[in-house]
């Protein structure tokens, strides 16, 4: 277990990569460069200075709202960005500084955009669902998080059995069950967390989306056919599967102790 120092420092930097990962979240979907022009204001323009560009910190004490148009700004930046941290010191602390470890902090920094994207316009970009798919395949290959094989196999089927899903749900309901956005992402974790890793991410992502969906027809806010950003749900159920994967394919029988 790495020591107190680590993991401060492993939070430090989480916290700063969670800052560029909201550039990610809110420019992708957009079209827009991630690079130029430089943090600014989403509703008046204004440059954000360095010092109000501290993550957390600076949207604590500027009460949530833009230091020149005190337009209020989306809680998604913090939450963004703690998440991040707290992803990281995961990492370390699961992992330690080693190539698994620096393989599971690429699937979480891949994850943890894809997640708030689909959440806020349902939508999985292909920038970084299909180079993540080849980066789980090369971490493998390097001697990553699991066997190479394992990991081609655990893309092949993510991708082969929500296709198939969307296939045998189109042709009974005439609608489209999951998107292909869905494909591509579930590929990526099966590259990364091997075919076991990939089917147990699809097992709870459905068995949470059915009660979410329950929940929301229970509460009058939803409907049977009311569409769920089904990749937030995978990318959460995928970081679980990281972090605990190993104990839940035990419980289940799946491996052997």
């Amino acid at each position: 277990m790495p020591g107190w120092f680590a993991l401060t420092v492993a939070a430090a930097y989480g916290t700063v990569f969670g800052s560029f990962l909201n550039v990610v979240v809110h420019r992708l979907p957009r079209g827009m460069s991630l690079l130029r022009p430089g943090s600014h204001c989403p509703a008046c323009g204004a440059p954000v200075r360095w010092f109000d560009n501290v993550p957390v910190l600076s949207y604590l004490l500027l009460s949530g709202r833009c230091r020149a148009c005190r337009v209020a700004i989306s809680p998604r930046y913090p939450l963004v960005e703690l998440a991040s941290g707290a992803l990281t010191v995961a990492v370390v602390a699961r992992f330690g500084l080693t190539l698994q470890g620096l393989e599971a902090m690429l699937l979480v920094m891949l994850l943890l955009p894809l997640a708030f994207i689909d959440l806020e316009h349902h939508l999985l970009p292909d920038v970084l669902t299909l180079p993540g798919i080849a980066v789980g395949l090369a971490g493998s290959l390097a001697g990553g998080l699991v066997p190479l094989l394992d990991a081609a196999t655990g893309a092949a089927v993510g991708a082969a059995v929500p296709y198939a899903v969307i296939v045998i749900y189109r042709w009974l309901r005439g609608a489209e069950g999951m998107g292909l956005g869905d494909v591509k992402l579930l590929a990526m974790i099966g590259a990364f967390l091997g075919w076991r890793g990939v089917l147990l991410t699809l097992g709870l992502a459905a068995t949470a989306g059915a009660l979410l969906g329950l929940t929301l027809i229970a509460l009058g806010r939803g409907k049977r056919d009311t569409e769920l950003p089904f990749g937030t749900v995978l990318a959460f159920a995928a970081m679980i599967v990281l972090f605990a994967g190993d104990r839940l394919l035990i419980g289940l029988g799946w491996v052997r102790p």
